[in-house]
């Protein structure tokens, strides 16, 4: 089977399929003939164990280690459990101070802030773990400032192509000033450099590790 009818049957999109494949959860023989990947009922089969377990929360290492036969079902849901307990302690947590938040009427200037961080603070030290959104947020404006960059991106490709074909077809004369030739026929540098940079950001992220990636995947 190709990718595409396997992402219909599975209902996994193409992108966590790679992933998955990335991670070493899933391994598809290759076509001879095109070396084209060519999925399996096993492939499948697994695909939909994968499904199964993401759907309860499992991480990516846990899995791994069912697969390999390093842990039961029993055993990952065990470890799984204690952290779902976790998780369930800390939501009563932030569910009771957001029951008494409801119940003071007022502006946000008019909330102890001072008192309620430090209140917290002691909660967290009592092993409790509020959510945090900041990365959220910061995550957002990533995804803006790429989209960005990419608009930008293509509006100078297309500046530099249609400095090309007046340049191409007009009489000495009347070609376009040298300053703005210059100017976008350095985007194929900065491009070229664009990519360098890219390249060093993926290897120090390399280095660094995804593991905390892959559990949130």
């Amino acid at each position: 089977m190709k990718i595409n009818q396997v992402e219909q049957l599975v209902g996994i999109t193409k992108k966590n399929i790679r992933f998955y494949e990335e991670q070493g959860l899933l391994s598809p023989e290759r076509n001879r003939e095109n070396g084209y990947r060519d999925y399996s009922e096993a492939d499948v089969r697994t695909l939909e164990q994968i499904k199964l377990l993401r759907k309860l929360g499992l991480p990516i290492e846990e899995i791994r280690l069912m697969q390999k036969g390093k842990a039961t079902v029993a055993d990952s849901m065990r470890r799984h459990l204690v952290t779902i307990e976790r998780e369930q302690r800390n939501l009563e947590q932030a569910a009771k101070l957001c029951e008494v938040l409801k119940g003071r009427d007022g502006l946000l200037d008019d909330l102890d802030v001072g008192q309620l961080l430090a209140e917290m603070s002691e909660l967290e030290r009592g092993g409790t773990s509020f959510r945090d959104l900041n990365t959220w947020d910061v995550k957002k404006i990533r995804y803006a400032g790429a989209f960005g960059a990419s608009i930008v991106m293509i509006l100078l490709m297309a500046g530099l192509f249609a400095v090309m074909l007046w340049g191409f077809n007009t009489e000495p004369e009347d070609a376009p000033p040298l300053l703005l030739a210059v100017i976008f026929l350095a985007v194929p540098v900065a491009v070229a450099g664009g990519v360098i940079l890219a390249l060093m950001q993926r290897i120090r992220e390399i280095k660094k590790g995804e593991a905390d990636d892959a559990r949130k995947f």
